[in-house]
């Protein structure tokens, strides 16, 4: 039975979690469909200016993501601090981006003076919202809804183009962010869309490569503020160009189709985390297959079921280091 998304996302466990959201249909999300030949590659395009545009209205950043031929993946952070600065105006605005709102709301916005049950019930209002623009379910609803009427639109169809439910994993510690991380970045080599992880369009690893190259890091990304210290700034607890070489030397083994090893000595981020080159490989390229609800250590697990209450499953769910 599935669990409700709501015992599957928790912020007291972990602000860090991996979405991915599959066709239901045949017809592919992207790229060119072998039944029919028809090219859906422009799809691409709607999928990464949607995501990006809606982490600039969300509290949500985008860590990582990869546009497939049939699904999507993305690494998600959830920022329940930055939402709650916000002003009503501020919430309400950025609502109305996505939705028109209600009358009271729209009335509040243009600002003058008010009755105070308008300003009651558009305060009330932008509680609501505040509450949704921080919220799991809330972003990747946004997502998808727009693409699969425009692909339903362009199909010249009706009825589902997504599963009902997206799945959604819990990363519960380093370890399991910068495994799913690059387990999305190298999505494309893997399935061979592309040979290198830096000429994989439509992914975050490009995006950071491109950006790099000016000396910066991509705004609409989430970005690496190197390794966790005092008074740490947001962003991703890893140094950039650590992250980089790691997916260099994994996509060259994965693109070479050998079993490889990667010297753990030579990269100072998995001496950091503790993981070994064999549990490394495995885990960066069988991501999914490899892990449950919920990734993280042992003791990442150990704790979290404690916490819960619940048994904790040793065959699958966990990142070994």
């Amino acid at each position: 039975m599935p669990m409700p998304r709501s015992q599957q996302v928790c912020l007291d466990d972990t602000s860090y979690y991996h979405c991915v959201a599959r066709c239901v249909r045949r017809a592919f999300l992207c790229g060119e469909d072998p039944q029919t030949g028809a090219s859906y590659e422009h799809r691409r395009d709607w999928v990464e200016r949607r995501l990006l545009f809606l982490a600039g209205v969300f509290s949500i950043d985008v860590c990582a993501y990869a546009m497939m031929s049939n699904h999507l993946h993305v690494v998600l952070h959830i920022d329940s601090e930055k939402v709650k600065g916000w002003s009503v105006v501020e919430v309400l605005e950025r609502w109305h981006k996505l939705h028109k709102g209600t009358t009271f709301t729209q009335r509040y916005l243009l600002g003058g003076a008010l009755p105070a049950y308008v300003i009651a019930l558009a305060e009330a209002a932008a509680e609501i919202y505040r509450e949704r623009l921080m919220d799991l379910s809330w972003f990747m609803k946004e997502l998808n809804e727009p693409i699969a009427r425009r692909a339903n639109l362009e199909d010249e169809c009706t009825g589902h183009f997504w599963e009902g439910r997206f799945k959604s994993q819990a990363l519960l510690d380093e370890a399991a962010l910068i495994a799913c991380m690059a387990y999305v970045d190298l999505n494309p080599v893997r399935s061979g869309i592309s040979d290198t992880p830096e000429d994989s369009d439509f992914t975050s690893i490009k995006k950071r490569v491109v950006a790099l190259k000016k000396n910066s890091q991509p705004k609409v990304l989430y970005p690496f503020v190197g390794n966790p210290r005092q008074d740490m700034p947001n962003g991703l607890p890893f140094q950039l160009a650590d992250y980089l070489e790691l997916i260099d030397l994994t996509g060259r083994i994965v693109r070479e189709s050998k079993k490889g090893s990667i010297n753990a000595s030579l990269l100072p981020i998995l001496q950091r985390l503790n993981i070994s080159s064999e549990n490394w490989l495995c885990i960066a390229t069988e991501f999914e297959a490899k892990t449950g609800r919920v990734v993280g250590r042992e003791s990442s697990m150990d704790d979290y079921c404690h916490f819960h209450h619940r048994k904790r499953n040793r065959k699958s769910s966990q990142l070994l280091a």
